[in-house]
Parts: C-alpha cells; structure tokens; sequence
C-alpha cells in the first residue's frame, strides 16, 4: 500500500571526437552506441516528443535524489518512494501530489504509467532497484556509482542495451564544463602523451576505518522507517543509526567507501579524456592500525579503510599510450610537481587530478573544473583549443534535464550507461583492490575475471540476500 504518513516534520553534450563517441554513444555509427529512435520504443514505454512531460518517480527521497527532483520541476512527478518517512517528509511536503510509497515493488506494479524513475538510495540497492525499472522499460537516472559490484555495472549496462531505456548516472560533472576542457586540451596534443595519472579526494568526511566496529546494541527500528527494505540485498544486520542515515558510506555492506563516492566524480574527465576503459592490472594500499606497541590490528572488512591508494595500470589504446593511474584518498595525496609553485594549492576542496604529459602537466580539481597548466606561468603564453565538443545547456546543473531530453526522444544523456557502466567498473575494481591489499590483481576486462587470484575474483559478484537476487 502507499505510504499514509502527516509528512510534517543542447543535446546531449558528449565530445564529437571518435573517442568520446566510442564511450558516450553519442552519434549513429559509435561501436557499442544505442539511440533512442521515433517511433521506436520497448513495450510499456510511450512515445514522447519534446512538449510532452514524463510521468517521473523518485526512489530514495531524503537526501540527494530531493535535490535531483529539485532540477525535474518540469515533468509530471507522480510518485515517490522512501523506506524512511521522516527523513523523507521534506521531499514529501514539496510535492503533495504525488503517491507515496515504502516499497519500490510495490510502486512500480501500482504505477503503470511510469515513464522514468531517478534512483538514489544508498549503493547497495542502486543495481537492484534499477534492474526492476529497466525490465519494465522504464528510463533511470541512477547516482554515482550504479553498482555496488563489477557484476551489476556490467548487467545494467547490457539490460538498459536490451531493453532500449534511457538511461543516466548522477555524476553531474559529466555535463559540465570542466571535462570538456580538459578533453579539449589532451586531444589538441598540448600534453603530449599522457603516460602518469594522479588523482585524490578529501574523502572520507564521516566515520570510517578499522577502529570502527560492528555496533552490539540493537536500538529499536524507528515507527517511520522499513528496516527490511532499507538492508535490501545485503546481509540482515540490527538497524543502528551508524548506518543510516548517512553513514552507511562507510560500511562494506552498503556503500562503496571514499573511491566509489567520489571516484565517478573525479576520475571521470580522466576516463574521458584518455580513452580509457578496462585496466588490465589494480593494487590497493590501505592504513592499518595497531591497538597497542606491535600488536597489529588486521582489517576487519567491515568498513573501508581511513585512506587508501590505487594504482591502475591501462594498456596502450589507439592514439594513447599505455598509463599508469593512482588514486589517493583519506588526506593521502601525490607528490607535487617540481615546478608547481610552492604556494598553491592542489586541486580544490574535492579532491582533483594531474595529467602529467611528455609536453605538460594539467591540475584540475573534482569534475575536471578549472584545468590549469603547471606551473602558472605556463599559461601566459598558452592558447587554449577551440571549443570543439558539444555542451549540454547549464552545465552541471542541466544533467538531469539532459537525461529528460533523452527520454523525449532526444541525444543520448550525457553520462548514459554506455559510458558509465564501464566507468563505474573501473571504480569498483579498485574497491576489489582495497579489499585485497598488497595483491597485484591481473584483471580481463572482457571476461571480467580476476585471472590470478581467485579469492579476489570471488568478490566480482556479490551474495544476495534470499528473496532479493537479481
């Protein structure tokens, strides 16, 4: 039944350039590349032109998808979903018109006008809610990153392929200004070849780390909340306020740690820029703790660690040469560059990234935003690029409504499946690293297998709870 609650308190924009088309699907003709056609649809889906307004749901209302809605004012929002109503009352209140609901089944086989639906629940239910929309030929917006496993990245990827849905991750930065720039400057050659990638995060903001143990007391479920639905596929564990609201991030179980919060984000204009897509190779380094003088504490596998670093290795790929890529988060950053000057800062509150090239090196904070040479100087006698890929209206702020355009009938979206599903792999692979430290981790991208360690390999795809498989 729905929720009967007071509830008081231009186009797509990807790069016209063959390698941003290979990865954004974003022109007929692209390897891989799907386009929604006229007149062609999958069953249960309506045709809808430009004028027309989507029947759109929310899943996951109390926190960023409230914000996504915010930014979708212009579509016909019917109905909306969220195991807590209290942290959802906010969202609730703001749209008086649409059917409430706990349970995401149960709104999907009530609702059976639903054009699209924006999912933003924590990651460990992202793969299956979003399956359940996309079988049913319902369009998805998804946040970062749209798997908490390898395995789910790579079926959503094939099933919004299957069933011709459109589709988007909630990794803003895509449509923004920023990536493109930086897209711009690597393929002008003003880097040269790109062979050593850094980048980092000031993530972790919440608690996490081997100190942080399995809480023991087993406070009660509040009256407002769906604890069942809340825990979904992962294991049955007591409701604790140290895993929701908010902090699930932190928790093996739920989230996907620093990397998969900010790795969509950070990494993307890097993955763009260079072509990239499979690493044949990670390794994970974490922080450990010791309780006491010599008395080394092994991490538990409950939460991720304080901070981490992540070293991708990527082959050569046409027009690009092979790259090694490290990732740095928990406060740990890279060296900085020997001629950057000794007062600036790296990259921006976020986090951010250097391209170091055989010609140049680029910094650039989270999303690719403000791409500068290094050092300052280089700059003054720097030409930028002519602007030569297309840009989505409003930037950042315009990515949902770049994914209603594609649900119209439109350009594919900015960040569709085609390009963020392998994205999101590259992310959740590093986790795998993290999981398993100080293993080189041989990785076949194709067969997505870990060739050489089985126990790793194991953790490609995840263990569902019994009635929440896919």
């Amino acid at each position: 039944m729905p929720i009967k609650t007071d509830a008081t308190p231009a186009a797509s924009g990807l790069p016209t350039r063959r390698t941003f088309l290979h990865h954004a699907a974003a022109a007929a003709g692209a390897a891989g590349a799907f386009t929604i056609l006229p007149g062609r649809v999958a069953a249960g889906q309506r045709k809808l032109s430009p004028s027309d307004k989507l029947n759109l749901g929310a899943i996951g209302v109390g926190g960023m998808g409230g914000s996504n809605l915010s930014r979708c004012e212009t579509e016909n929002i019917v109905a909306l979903c969220d195991v807590d109503a209290q942290l959802a009352a906010k969202t609730f209140a703001k749209y008086p018109q649409a059917r409430r609901y706990r349970s995401y089944r149960e709104m999907f086989d009530r609702e059976k006008d639903l054009d699209a639906v924006i999912i933003a629940t924590p990651d460990h239910t992202h793969a299956i809610i979003a399956m359940a929309a996309m079988q049913r030929g319902i369009h998805v917006y998804v946040q970062k990153p749209i798997a908490h496993a390898v395995w789910e990245a790579r079926l959503m990827t094939e099933t919004a392929r299957k069933h011709n849905v459109v589709t988007q991750m909630g990794n803003q930065g895509h449509s923004g200004e920023g990536l493109r720039l930086v897209s711009e400057w690597v393929a002008s050659g003003a880097l040269g070849q790109v062979k050593e990638v850094h980048a980092w995060t000031n993530r972790p903001v919440w608690p996490q780390g081997v100190e942080v143990d399995r809480p023991t007391d087993t406070p009660p479920v509040p009256d407002t909340m769906d604890w069942n639905e809340w825990i979904g596929p992962a294991p049955m564990r007591p409701f604790h306020p140290t895993y929701h609201p908010q902090r699930w991030r932190a928790w093996w179980d739920f989230g996907t740690g620093s990397l998969g919060d900010m790795g969509c984000h950070i990494l993307d204009p890097v993955f763009a820029a260079l072509d990239l897509k499979y690493p044949v190779s990670v390794e994970g380094c974490i922080s450990t703790y010791y309780e006491d003088f010599f008395k080394f504490t092994v991490p538990k596998n409950e939460t991720y660690p304080r901070s981490t670093i992540v070293r991708y290795a990527f082959p050569a790929r046409k027009n690009f040469a092979a790259l090694n890529l490290t990732w740095w988060d928990g406060g740990l950053m890279p060296a900085r560059p020997a001629d950057m000057e000794p007062d600036r800062k790296m990259g921006d509150e976020d986090g951010g990234v250097l391209l170091i090239g055989t010609k140049a090196t680029l910094m650039a904070g989270c999303y690719g935003r403000s791409p500068r040479l290094v050092p300052e100087a280089r700059m003054k006698d720097f030409r930028p690029p002519a602007k030569t890929l297309e840009r989505v209206p409003n930037g950042e702020e315009g990515h949902e409504q770049d994914w209603i355009r594609a649900c119209k009938g439109g350009k594919p979206a900015s960040s569709n499946f085609d390009y963020s599903g392998p994205l999101s792999e590259m992310v959740l692979m590093g986790n795998l690293a993290v999981r398993f430290p100080s293993r080189l981790l041989l990785w076949d991208g194709e067969a997505m297998k870990v060739t050489n360690d089985a126990e790793a390999d194991a953790y490609v795809r995840r263990q569902y709870r019994e009635g929440w498989t896919l």
